[in-house]
């Protein structure tokens, strides 16, 4: 059976996807199948709409504090699915809807694709933990090479015109002092929140 929707704490996780452009040093996926208790959230094959649906059908939406597409994968891989279900979500609870994301949509559908959000995301949370090009390519080895860390910042920056709030994180223990003070520097020029977050064993 696959794993879909997971909880964590106050908030309902969904998992659409295992696919993903980058091969992050820190990913939590090297780690084992689980997080926080879930079942394993290795895919035997991708959720439809409908069964995305069936899914969130089990629960009151209105006792979560949030529901985060954040799983075993990059969400924006099956963007239609993702706004799809959050129109689902729309039409059922005024629950607040994040996007958990390595921020490179744009490279993976060859377009702009911040609008598409507008009215149907309330939160998007892009990783940086790096504040170079060459840095980010060292440490989170997305397929699209040097050019993937000006189009995560370029995404970033757009969201800011679709999305009510936009944050940008950093892990704790990848990042220098130095580095987190120049995570900020790149937040505080894009108009956006850092969040310096610990790293998930």
């Amino acid at each position: 059976m696959e794993t879909i929707t997971y909880t964590v704490r106050t908030g309902l996780y969904l998992n659409i996807t295992n696919r993903c452009p980058c091969a992050c040093t820190f990913c939590i996926r090297n780690n084992g199948s689980c997080v926080y208790g879930s079942e394993p959230l290795w895919l035997d094959h991708e959720p439809s709409a409908d069964e995305i649906r069936a899914d969130l059908d089990r629960y009151d939406l209105d006792s979560f504090e949030e529901i985060v597409f954040c799983g075993y994968g990059e969400p924006t891989e099956r963007l239609d699915t993702l706004l799809e279900t959050a129109a689902y979500i729309r039409s059922k609870s005024k629950v607040p809807v994040r996007i958990n994301t390595n921020g490179l949509s744009d490279l993976i559908h060859g377009e702009r694709t911040a609008p598409r959000l507008a009215g149907l995301i309330d939160v998007v949370s892009v990783s940086l933990n790096a504040t170079t090009p060459e840095e980010y390519l060292k440490l989170v080895r997305p397929k699209f090479g040097l050019p993937s860390f000006d189009a995560m910042l370029a995404f970033t920056r757009d969201c800011k015109e679709f999305v009510p709030s936009v944050r940008m994180t950093i892990v704790d223990t990848v990042t220098t002092q130095e580095e987190q003070e120049r995570s900020r520097a790149i937040c505080d020029e894009l108009g956006v929140e850092l969040k310096i977050r610990p790293y998930e064993s």
